[in-house]
């Protein structure tokens, strides 16, 4: 597993403690995206991996992995539907980019989808571009790579928040990977927290 020191420090506010290594075969996503993935974030799939945190935002994984009761978030649909949002915000008058160079890797429950810009050749050097639903701006643009950003948003460092919820809890931040949140789900607790849920395993195959 690769070491980051971003992440690090993104675990000593949100503990990996329900993480996994993803496991991913980076040289297959490399030729499916044409292109290498930033430090950080396979730093991230391989401690924490694909998930949700607080259950308000998610991380998705960047090749497609079959679900034990649904198919997990992953980049490619979140990217098209960024690419859309892109064309239906206006498209370059609004934001002068090409499109291609958007790929989303999270989304948050407020329909914000956060991305990187990959117009830099060093994927190290991308920052993080939200397209947002409920934001101040539609497209905003911040110098961080992915766990940096997530970093501060998590910390609470942005004077406005640069999505549309917050999903700090009083400094509580819990991440749950997607396996265990099925396998919660199919044991009849809720998939965030692991308490039962009357609701939670009713379509349970």
């Amino acid at each position: 597993m690769t070491e980051n020191a971003r992440v690090k420090a993104l675990e000593q506010i949100m503990p990996a403690t329900h993480g996994a290594d993803e496991d991913i075969d980076w040289q297959t996503a490399e030729a499916v995206w044409g292109t290498r993935f930033p430090s950080d974030f396979v730093a991230f799939m391989g401690r924490f991996g694909a998930g949700s945190i607080n259950g308000e935002a998610g991380i998705l994984l960047p090749l497609p992995k079959p679900g034990l009761q649904w198919d997990p978030a992953e980049m490619a649909e979140e990217t098209a539907n960024a690419r859309q949002a892109w064309e239906a915000g206006g498209g370059r008058a609004a934001f002068d980019v090409d499109p291609e160079s958007i790929i989303a890797w999270g989304v948050t429950a407020g329909s914000d989808i956060l991305c990187w810009l990959t117009t830099d050749p060093d994927p190290d050097r991308w920052p993080v571009l939200v397209i947002g639903r409920h934001t101040a701006e539609a497209f905003a643009v911040y110098p961080y790579g992915m766990a940096e950003f997530l970093l501060r948003m998590c910390s609470d460092e942005f004077d406005v928040s640069p999505v549309g919820i917050t999903f700090w809890d009083a400094g509580h931040l819990s991440f749950v990977h997607w396996r265990k949140a099925q396998r919660r789900w199919q044991e009849g607790r809720n998939p965030e927290t692991g308490e039962p849920d009357p609701y939670a395993g009713e379509f349970a195959g």
